[in-house]
């Protein structure tokens, strides 16, 4: 069953933007792209909270995610989060189908 993770990362004096950054630049976040099962890895950064960048990350399956989490990708993802001294909230969701009630609210 696919899944959403929102992933804050909180630092301070702009590390987390920092992070996103370098994430992107070295080429980890294309990393993460190309895997098997991955459906999207998406940075955003709050309006409301200049010291935090907001992650939106969806798998195809838990087994996906696991594969993912025993890669060297995720050894490099560790180690910048060390380095940029960031701290984690993360929420899961599991994703479903549009429902037909809400689709009067949606533009598209």
């Amino acid at each position: 069953m696919a899944f959403t993770m929102n992933i804050y990362y909180t630092g301070t004096n702009g590390s987390a933007k920092k992070f996103a950054k370098e994430m992107i630049d070295t080429g980890i976040v294309n990393e993460i792209k190309s895997k098997k099962g991955n459906l999207r890895y998406e940075y955003f950064i709050p309006l409301d909270d200049e010291e935090t960048i907001l992650l939106i990350d969806s798998w195809e399956n838990q087994e996906a995610l696991d594969e993912h989490h025993k890669s060297d990708t995720m050894n490099k993802i560790m180690k910048l989060r060390n380095k940029y001294d960031l701290h984690m909230k993360v929420e899961r969701y599991t994703l479903e189908e549009n429902n037909d009630v809400d689709k009067k609210y949606i533009k598209e």
